[in-house]
């Protein structure tokens, strides 16, 4: 069949209509752009588009969604990926039709076919070296044809066809056997290891397929000497041509590695050809050369064109690719799915002299995971910090006892990294940008889908960046995805987006004007003792004034200036060896001065604006302002001044005490605090009091002390308390909350209102 292809291929007095199952996938794009550039009518259908898709529809692609049995009617053939099952409506109508159907890779056979073929095949380094070998035959002065197996910039797209080129550079695809279906007249061979085991019985049976393509090859094997299995099979076979360190027939010496580009001097037979600069680190890209240069050597391309392309190579999508880079960080992608192309990948990182090397690793397929474990618990020994997701299945079905955590524990096994595991993808990101620190390089890998996480964490890590330029070290501290667990007094809630801590009012007031300038929303939380962030987190920026001018606190005769980071707890203490009275009712209070000030807090029959003289604020036109009490309004749990303004500071009065006075009523107030609220973690007072009746024994009265979602609980203690009694999610709380409030409108007719600020996203949106 793909010889009578070949031949109908090249008949352009007869165009084709050739239509293309999974169309939008990368191998399969390229076959669609060869035909497209041939001049057959093409079409072709998948579940989803992408930018890609648009691009080929430009040069004439039908494309089409979903799958249909009326796209194939009519066409002469149907190509389908490996990804495209048996079921598939478009395939079995093709079938009944009797449409001939082929493979993907029996068409790449086909075009190969009507040129003279060079074949880049191996385990791993596939892409790069076929996309180095399509750029060093351009720049020698002829353009070939290539198919390559992702993105190349400097090819322009993943595969072009040239009518009056002599050669055709294909990338081959050894994952399924069909190797044995190409006639080359050059076949490269990178290395021959285990791998698609799902497909495979051993290392024997990859073996064979390679010999059987060697066998087909019309012309010269070009093969690593550095590879033992590639060795073994290619040196059998008369006027083969090798490379390596040593002992091969183009040799690599002086290798210099340098920030993000390698160099080296080619040796030929021992004969001196000349200096290499790569533009691609890694050693391991030295061997890809190598078979570049000795491919174009045979070939009789001049040396000098050799260097100049190599130096220009920048490298192929999602093949170590630099994804973002700043002075503080560095993010990386690279499709490497094996233990040897992460050990190489892991190394050549290190070639750039990170802080630390963070990973984060997507496992492909349950049945490479569960076969080679061990190697990849080695492998990765070569990061710093290691983080691993689920699996991505491609289109296997899971091995019980199979998962991330297989990977995990043959880390820990295999050496002292520290790894995480983390099975949701969506939020992966979450735990891996919390934990990056300024030098630290981000490594994502695998060849399913992580490359997503690491380009939403580096979309945020240039806001970051931008406003860390904006300060002195010293005046601001900036994390991403902090968990507001950490900074909510219930323990619950999902993460921050930006977690801010500035440590000046200018800082504070730069990084609110900064993110609002972009709309991104801005947020201030204190100790966040009246607050329940919903388990997706908080989008946007969250502003946490605490520490240098919010959290200092000094006194002035009766006059007593906080910040606003300042605990009421620690103004009760200040205030008591200072010898003021009148604050010991604060010292019950959970919250600070900011949060206090926002919402009139109170307690034992104060409020916070019965003693507040003035407050200084940012308003909402970003200036820094000091009004007096008089010209603030101030309601009951409710202060709007302050809704969208920020409270910085503040100064209270009080009234000269003695020490014996004051020390009795901060006894009066922890008792009272003790006797009346529970101990465990909680946010307060979780409604507001209702006309008649206190909340608190409203929920008592309904018999609801006790009542629990999960591990939020009503506090036994005080019934318009909720509890976390180990690791609430807000779920749990607000369900809870939800309940309690049926309960009052179904019992009492009351509708109880929530005196807690409940904020952020049920799910993750960032």
């Amino acid at each position: 069949m793909i010889e009578g292809i070949s031949q109908r291929l090249l008949d352009q007095t007869h165009p084709l209509r050739i239509h293309l199952l999974g169309v939008a996938g990368s191998g399969m794009s390229g076959i669609a752009a060869l035909l497209l550039e041939m001049g057959h009518d093409v079409s072709g259908s998948d579940r989803v588009t992408s930018g890609e898709i648009e691009r080929l529809q430009g040069l004439g692609l039908k494309f089409s969604s979903p799958h249909s049995g009326a796209a194939v009617s009519g066409v002469d053939a149907v190509v389908y990926s490996s990804a495209i099952k048996p079921d598939n409506v478009a395939l079995v109508e093709a079938r009944r039709t009797e449409v001939p159907c082929l493979r993907r890779a029996e068409c790449l056979a086909a075009i190969l076919h009507t040129r003279k073929g060079v074949l880049v095949s191996g385990t791993h380094g596939k892409t790069t070296t076929s996309a180095m070998c399509a750029h060093v035959l351009n720049n020698a002065g002829a353009t070939v044809s290539h198919y390559v197996g992702a993105e190349i910039p400097v090819l322009g797209a993943n595969a072009h066809w040239d009518g009056g080129s002599e050669y055709l550079v294909a990338e081959g695809d050894e994952s399924d056997g069909t190797l044995d279906l190409y006639r080359p007249a050059y076949a490269v061979v990178l290395n021959i290891e285990e791998e698609h085991l799902d497909y495979y019985q051993g290392l024997q049976q990859i073996v064979g397929v390679f010999r059987t393509l060697l066998e087909q090859t019309s012309g010269k094997v070009i093969y690593c000497r550095e590879d033992s299995a590639a060795y073994e099979l290619c040196s059998q076979y008369e006027g083969g041509l090798s490379y390596g360190w040593n002992d091969a027939d183009y040799t690599a010496v002086d290798v210099v590695e340098g920030r993000g580009v390698i160099s080296f001097t080619v040796f030929r037979r021992g004969e001196e050809m000349g200096r290499v600069e790569l533009g691609i680190p890694g050693r391991h890209n030295v061997l890809n050369a190598l078979a570049a240069i000795a491919l174009a050597d045979d070939l009789q391309v001049d040396f000098s064109c050799v260097t100049r392309a190599l130096s220009s190579f920048a490298g192929a999508k999602r093949r170590f690719e630099s994804v973002y880079l700043s002075p503080r960080f560095h993010v990386i992608d690279d499709y490497g799915h094996h233990p040897t192309e992460i050990t190489a990948t892991l190394q050549t990182a290190r070639s750039l002299e990170p802080n630390r090397i963070v990973a984060l690793f997507q496992p492909h397929r349950y049945s490479r995971t569960e076969r080679l474990a061990a190697e990849f618990g080695k492998a990765l020994q070569g990061a710093d910090l290691v983080f691993v997701t689920g699996i991505y299945a491609a289109s296997e079905n899971p091995i019980e006892g199979i998962s991330g955590m297989t990977i995990l524990e043959a880390v820990e096994q295999h050496g002292s990294t520290k790894c995480v595991y983390h099975a949701d993808l969506s939020t992966v990101h979450h735990i891996v940008g919390n934990a990056l620190k300024a030098g630290d390089l981000l490594l994502t890998l695998g060849a399913g889908n992580v490359h997503e996480a690491g380009k939403r964490i580096s979309a945020d890590l240039q806001l970051v960046d931008l406003l860390k330029g904006e300060f002195a070290e010293s005046d601001i501290e900036i994390k991403l995805y902090e968990s507001m667990r950490r900074h909510t007094t219930m323990l619950v809630g999902g993460p921050a987006q930006f977690w801010i801590e500035p440590r000046t009012f200018s800082a504070f007031a730069g990084a609110v004007n900064f993110f609002k300038e972009r709309g991104v929303p801005v947020r201030v939380v204190g100790r966040g003792s009246n607050l329940l962030v919903r388990d997706g987190g908080i989008r946007g920026a969250v502003i946490h004034p605490s520490k240098g001018e919010f959290g200092e606190l000094g006194v002035s005769g009766n006059l007593l200036a906080a910040g606003a980071g300042v605990r009421f707890k620690k103004v009760a203490s200040f205030a008591e060896d200072a010898g003021l009275g009148d604050f010991a009712w604060m010292e019950g209070i959970p919250g600070n001065v900011g949060g206090g000030l926002r919402m009139n807090a109170g307690a034992m029959g104060w409020e916070t604006f019965d003693q507040v003289v003035s407050v200084t604020f940012l308003d909402q036109d970003g200036e820094i302002r000091t009004r007096t009490r008089e010209e603030i309004e101030a309601q009951y749990r409710n202060v709007p001044e302050l809704h969208q303004s920020y409270a910085l500071s503040a100064v209270f009065r009080g009234e000269v005490s003695s020490r014996d006075e004051i020390r009795e009523k901060m006894v009066e107030s922890k008792s009272h605090r003790r006797q009346s609220q529970p101990l465990a973690a909680s946010a307060g007072c979780i409604f507001k009091n209702p006309e008649g009746i206190g909340a608190g024994k409203l929920i008592d009265e309904m018999g609801l002390k006790g009542r629990s979602v999960g591990m939020a609980e009503v506090s036994h203690e005080h019934g318009n308390f909720i509890v976390n009694r180990g690791k609430a999610d807000a779920e749990d709380v607000l369900q809870l909350i939800e309940e309690i409030r049926l309960e009052a409108k179904d019992q009492r007719g009351i509708n109880l209102e929530t005196e807690i600020q409940i904020v952020g996203e049920d799910r993750a949106v960032f």
